[in-house]
């Protein structure tokens, strides 16, 4: 086998560094698209600071009163067990491909059961200490 010359060698090296240059270039551009976006937002936009608009809001709302408020822990609860089952969905796809794979039907089969086993317990955990009676 003939040994690669330096000017085969060059060319290599050459469209190596070519496709990074096209990256380096996109990233580029899209920094200064934004930067150039945000200057034009800081340029355009009207400043007229008033007293109503330099007071302290929340979701539009004047404070009022007292700072503290009183947050229900269930809405973190609820929230913590759709996370819990986006989780399950999210393993039940690639498991699906796998699964149809010839060779790892029967393992990923327990393996799945057994997933959907924890997932099962803690969910019958919550349901026995009272988590997801809405009262």
């Amino acid at each position: 086998m003939p040994e690669p010359t330096v000017a085969v060698l060059a060319a290599d090296h050459a469209d190596y560094y070519d496709s990074y240059s096209v990256v380096g270039l996109l990233a580029v551009l899209g920094v200064l698209f934004v930067a150039v976006a945000f200057g034009a937002g800081r340029l355009l936009r009207p400043v007229v600071p008033t007293p109503e608009k330099l007071l302290t809001y929340e979701c539009g709302v004047d404070p009022v009163g007292d700072g503290w408020a009183h947050t229900q822990v269930r809405y973190y609860v609820y929230a913590f067990l759709y996370v819990i089952f986006a989780v399950d969905s999210i393993f039940l796809f690639p498991w699906a491909t796998v699964f149809a794979a010839p060779g790892y039907g029967a393992t990923t089969l327990v393996e799945m059961f057994i997933f959907l086993g924890f997932l099962a317990v803690g969910l019958l955990y919550a349901w026995k200490k009272g988590v997801l009676a809405w009262t």
